[in-house]
């Protein structure tokens, strides 16, 4: 019987083996992959459709891939499931979020070594109860860049530990708007409570399929904002900058090949 799966590339990112390294880095925005795509040698374009913008280029003489995955759990999981099929296995994904944890301050580097299941992806990928978690190695890769990357200073720290992962946007910016905010914000306050270090919205599918499909996944998230801090008057910044959080990424996929060979 036919199936929309039968072709040679994969459904949704129009890629097929030998197309994608071993290693990928995993952007929100697809306008994004070609900057990320220029920190690497010999990188071309390998296709593009819809959000998925995708990349592949060479560090240090190894394959390594970018490739957008939209905003939101649903479409990163289709990024990862079909990068695995076209040979992927180790996966970074970088992005933005909204710091809780009042150590966290705008610009800050937020590595994830789990994510809160605040969503609804990973409900179809982990049974009840089990945790979306980065892989070990992946997130001490990414330690021991940022730690290289970033001074200590006010907005250019990083911290390691849990984020949250949500699949409404604006049910964290506004949650007086919505229809259920009692529940929004009682969950907010124990994730606060329990030292979560910022949200956002992808982690927790990333590191669910990556769990099920046997493949390393971490994170490396600024903070452009730490929505607490503001809620208590406390001085923070406001930043779109991403440019380190990348360079984070590069250098922990760099660890990574030397360490794993």
């Amino acid at each position: 019987m036919a199936s929309i799966m039968d072709g040679e590339r994969q459904f949704h990112i129009k890629a097929k083996k030998g197309e994608v390294g071993r290693y990928v880095i995993l952007p929100g925005d697809p306008g994004r992959v070609p900057k990320i795509a220029g920190l690497l040698d010999n990188a071309v374009q390998i296709a593009q459709n819809r959000e998925y913008n995708l990349y592949t280029g060479e560090l240090d003489g190894v394959k390594v891939s970018v490739c957008s995955t939209g905003i939101g759990g649903p479409s990163a999981a289709i990024a990862v499931e079909e990068l695995v099929k076209c040979g992927a296995d180790t996966f970074i994904r970088v992005g933005t979020s909204g710091g809780i944890k009042l150590d966290v301050i705008g610009g800050d580097l937020c590595i994830a070594s789990a994510a809160v299941r605040s969503e609804g992806t990973s409900q179809e990928y982990l049974p009840d109860g089990y945790p979306a978690a980065a892989d070990f190695e992946v997130v001490s890769a990414l330690h021991d860049a940022a730690e290289k990357l970033c001074d200590g200073t006010f907005g250019n720290n990083f911290h390691v530990g849990v984020v949250h992962s949500k699949d409404s946007f604006y049910g964290e910016v506004e949650p007086e708007n919505s229809a259920v905010p009692k529940k929004i914000l009682e969950a907010w306050d124990g994730y606060r409570a329990c030292g979560c270090l910022t949200s956002e919205m992808e982690c927790a599918a990333v590191f669910s399929v990556g769990l099920l499909r046997n493949a390393r996944c971490g994170a490396v998230l600024t903070a452009i904002w730490n929505v607490e801090r503001s809620k208590q008057g406390l001085p923070d910044n406001i930043t779109e900058d991403s440019s380190r959080a990348i360079k984070c990424a590069v250098e922990a996929i760099r660890l990574l090949i030397k360490r794993d060979k």
